[in-house]
């Protein structure tokens, strides 16, 4: 059977009118990365960004994972800026 997560994306889904696809354990796994590298709240925050650049810029879940893997690791050389 679906997990309670399963279920609550299918569910959100269907609500929002959007396909359930969600790249669960690679996006979970980047958006902890996020939280322990930069802070917790910016983790939920990154997932926004990570949905718009997906539905509005034409890119696909991968290209979003990999773009934002990179920004993640540039992240401690410059600063934070």
């Amino acid at each position: 059977g679906m997990s309670m997560t399963e279920l609550w994306l299918d569910h959100l889904a269907r609500a929002l009118g959007v396909d359930a696809d969600v790249p669960g354990q690679d996006l979970l796994d980047l958006t902890r990365d996020i939280a322990h590298a930069v802070e917790r709240k910016a983790a939920p925050l990154s997932t926004y960004l990570m949905g718009i650049a997906a539905a509005h810029e034409g890119r696909t879940p991968d290209e979003v994972l990999a773009a934002v893997r990179i920004a993640l690791s540039q992240w401690g050389d410059d600063g934070g800026q």
